[in-house]
């Protein structure tokens, strides 16, 4: 069999699998990570044949995918922001929307001296890396409530920046968790937890879980793969969102924004939510098909407001 004739063959087979929205992509991206290879490359040898054990490795990759594991699960990659993250089943698989996060704050951080940053919900770290990337002198914090998530964050983090250019912590959204040994093998750095001591940020940014539970089921087999607790925003979509925007003014400095990935229908509630808590400023920004993917606000204290500055 020849590479063209078993990408045609594979194509067609994923096509009957009604999740999977792109047969020949999928299958030239597996075969070409079987062999080694690019896609062009693919192209240009064609009517050139493999060996059995590519063959059998080809199909062990489609029968994965056609039981409903992401590509970049069996990859064990994908690319975000022109960089090249490590993932697998314990983080959120990184989405090309999710770039308008990226863009927003590189927008909001436009003009600021020594801006410090904390991204909540982490996973990959692919949002706070690709930040880092584009804005080397911000101060990066990184936090989520998985350990393994952490893990995968930082080994990403040290192999694609400086060492030790992102803090992770492991948290609570805001509240730091008790390190481990684990942590401490893998350098992950606590929060000051004592309010003296308390760290306050020019931005606050995440791609929190916002699915409603029970929308959860109906969900593409190769979402619903990845970690439930990334994706499951209780019941409407907005619990952990309300304790985001609830919570955030203690960690806020005078005049500091919020940013946050949501559902474009969740937008509107998301600003009365806002509202309601005091935020003022409020732009959402939209994602490459022309939904509003990300919205943010900003805080301005009185004195002896919120957060104490």
């Amino acid at each position: 069999m020849c590479i063209r004739e078993a990408l045609a063959q594979a194509a067609a087979e994923l096509k009957k699998i009604p999740h999977i929205g792109t047969p020949s992509l999928d299958a030239s991206l597996l075969l070409a990570e079987v062999l080694q290879k690019d896609r062009v490359w693919l192209i240009a040898e064609a009517s050139r044949p493999f060996d059995e054990k590519d063959l059998h490795k080809f199909q062990s990759f489609l029968r994965r995918r056609r039981g409903g594991d992401s590509v970049a699960y069996i990859l064990g990659r994908r690319e975000f922001g022109s960089l090249m993250f490590t993932v697998c089943p314990a983080v959120l698989v990184p989405r090309p929307d999710t770039e308008t996060l990226v863009e927003a704050a590189l927008e909001n951080l436009k003009g600021k001296k020594s801006p410090t940053v904390l991204e909540i919900c982490t996973g990959s770290g692919a949002v706070a890396v690709a930040l880092k990337n584009e804005a080397p002198e911000t101060e990066i914090y990184a936090s989520d409530i998985s350990a393994a998530a952490l893990e995968i964050a930082a080994a990403n983090a040290a192999r694609l920046l400086p060492e030790k250019s992102i803090r992770f912590f492991q948290a609570d959204l805001f509240t730091p968790l008790p390190k481990t040994e684990s942590d401490i093998k893998q350098n992950f750095t606590p929060l000051p937890a004592m309010p003296e001591e308390r760290l306050f940020f020019s931005l606050i940014l995440a791609n929190p879980p916002y699915v409603p539970s029970a929308e959860i089921e109906g969900l593409s087999p190769d979402v619903r793969a990845e970690p439930r607790i990334a994706l499951d925003g209780g019941p409407d979509g907005l619990s952990l969102i309300r304790r985001i925007i609830h919570e955030a003014p203690g960690h806020l400095e005078n005049g500091g924004s919020l940013l946050l990935e949501a559902d474009p229908r969740q937008m509107e509630s998301i600003r009365a939510l806002l509202v309601r808590e005091g935020y003022t400023d409020i732009q959402t920004y939209k994602d490459l098909s022309g939904a509003e993917r990300v919205i943010g606000a900003s805080l301005i204290f009185e004195p002896g407001g919120k957060n104490g500055n």
